[in-house]
């Protein structure tokens, strides 16, 4: 991505400067000089030595307090400040070459410093395990197909190694180009742009890796273990640092696992059968729905035995004579899920809520039916049971059409 443009010109007249008499050469005001009399630098180092006292001068003269310090102590005083002693305290000193980045917005191909280590993206993957494996733990293995670094060529790109990597003639290594572009006279354009040659890597390769075919990286699957424990909430996250897509380019992100629960079904075998299986759950409660008959919800007198997520069992029942309203719920405390992460305080298990459906026959025997109907006007003419009265509705006025 190219930088912001950067307007240079070079017919400006100088603006004559008296420095001080006391300041050091690498603050007085550089004089023009014809190009045919410039001399070049003598070498890489003579210029590197030349800037950096330019660029120390520059930041003196545009900091107030290092300014002042000068002024009072001179060029030892302010080092001394830069190196953190001496007169007017401090800390240390900046990068001269960070002057550049003030001109050009951002280190670019003039840095010469060595940046932090880049960090890959990050991953994120959904793993489904059953209601029986939040309620007694689990330990198991997930698969994930990620990028990771070619171990033929250790992610070179090249069938030779390192050794048949060779540096981009084009960018010099860097990765960057520079355009300079004249817009007016005097007045040019400096563009910094991914060199097209290597792709902003800096090298090429002679011969290409078979295996990764010169990408350097190939897409496998990688196994993990995986750790669920009991009462863990659905949705709850498991990272695993640096385990996410590899680059020789980066630092691998971190895989994230996120667990959701498996849809509920019928175990294949017949160990592993519960009725447990088609429990609800709702963060440490659990939710079971409890089909009776016409006969049970009125009469009483049944029992159930309830297999739970680990095999033990809860009875459910009801005396003769105790009636069960339809969608009438049991609450039955340290039956429902382990409460994650316990430390003795407050219950260990949450509880169990059993709701009641009462399912009616579609249809009655002729029989039945006679003395089912004989039982009933017996009760209601002896107890005088009104059902519309005591349904609270309001008598029809008139004909009820329907």
């Amino acid at each position: 991505m190219a930088h912001s443009p950067s307007l240079l010109s070079s017919s400006l007249p100088p603006t004559p400067i008296h420095p001080h008499p006391s300041y050091p050469p690498q603050l007085h005001p550089l004089k023009p000089f014809p190009p045919q009399t410039n001399p070049p630098p003598s070498g890489d180092d003579t210029a590197k030595q030349t800037f950096v006292s330019i660029a120390e001068a520059y930041e003196t003269l545009s900091d107030p307090t290092l300014r002042q310090i000068y002024n009072q102590y001179g060029h030892d005083g302010v080092t001394q400040h830069k190196q953190g002693g001496g007169r007017g305290g401090g800390g240390g000193g900046h990068d001269p070459f960070d002057l550049f980045s003030r001109f050009f917005g951002g280190s670019g191909h003039f840095s010469h410093s060595q940046p932090g280590v880049r960090r890959g993206p990050g991953m994120e993957v959904t793993v489904h395990v059953p209601l029986r494996a939040f309620y007694t733990g689990l330990a198991t293995e997930f698969s994930v197909e990620k990028q990771m670094v070619c171990e033929e060529c250790g992610g070179s790109g090249s069938a030779e190694g390192e050794a048949g990597v060779e540096v981009c003639g084009v960018c010099g290594g860097r990765g960057q180009t520079v355009q300079r572009q004249q817009l007016a006279p005097g007045i040019f354009q400096q563009m910094q742009s991914t060199c097209e040659a290597c792709g902003g890597r800096g090298k090429h390769v002679r011969h290409r890796c078979e295996v990764c075919g010169g990408s350097r990286v190939v897409r496998r699957v990688e196994s993990h273990a995986l750790d669920v424990e009991r009462g863990m909430p659905v949705g709850a996250r498991v990272a695993y640092e640096n385990e996410a897509d590899e680059s020789p380019d980066w630092e691998a992100g971190d895989l994230v696992v996120a667990l959701q629960e498996e849809e509920p079904r019928v175990a294949a075998g017949e160990e592993e059968r519960s009725d447990g299986a088609f429990f609800r759950r709702k963060k440490d409660d659990l939710w079971w729905r409890e089909v009776l008959s016409l006969r049970e919800a009125w009469m009483g007198d049944w029992s159930r035995n309830l297999t739970h997520l680990d095999g033990h069992v809860v009875r459910l029942g009801r005396k003769r004579g105790e009636v069960v309203q339809p969608g009438q719920v049991d609450v039955i405390g340290g039956e429902g899920m382990p409460v994650w992460q316990w430390e003795g305080e407050g219950p260990e298990y949450g509880k169990l809520f059993v709701e009641y459906v009462i399912v009616l026959p579609d249809q009655m025997e002729r029989g039945m039916e006679k003395e089912f109907w004989a039982v009933w006007e017996k009760y209601r003419k002896k107890n005088k049971v009104n059902l519309m009265e005591d349904s609270g509705r309001p008598w029809p006025k008139g004909r009820d059409e329907l």
